[in-house]
């Protein structure tokens, strides 16, 4: 069975507060582990991005739950993919604070490659690579997924 991925940005719901994001993510956490999904979500206080990977009917599962959330509006799916090895496994879910800037830069990133495999002569960075950069320094001492 194939890897499946998902990308995609949205709007925070106004006044979310890093307690309540806590909370979203403690149990986006619990059911992505039950359909057997990992990813990261980052959040600049207005906008959130998330990766989602896992199994095909997992990530519908876990992307029909957000499609129906309340904490955030105007979901843009920035891309999706199949692949054979996963990006990050160490989470079920994480999320990284982030500055606009940032965030911006990860949404306008291609997110058209998000298949395991890429030409040398790529110039462009995709935007899950974008995502490991930003993800890279949280690695260290966070050996319990939130």
């Amino acid at each position: 069975m194939p890897l499946c991925s998902i990308a995609y940005s949205s709007r925070t719901a106004e006044g979310l507060t890093v307690d309540q994001i806590d909370a979203l993510v403690r149990d986006a956490s619990h059911h992505n582990r039950l359909a057997g999904v990992t990813g990261v979500l980052l959040c600049d206080g207005i906008r959130f991005l998330q990766y989602l990977e896992g199994p095909e009917d997992g990530i519908e599962f876990i992307f029909a739950r957000v499609m129906n959330s309340r904490r955030h509006s105007d979901v843009v799916v920035l891309g999706r993919g199949e692949g054979s090895v996963r990006r990050f496994p160490y989470w079920s879910m994480h999320w990284i604070p982030v500055s606009q800037h940032e965030l911006h830069a990860a949404a306008v990133a291609d997110w058209t490659m998000l298949k395991a495999h890429r030409s040398e002569e790529q110039v462009v960075v995709p935007g899950v690579e974008q995502l490991a950069v930003l993800a890279a320094p949280h690695l260290q001492g966070d050996s319990i997924p939130r």
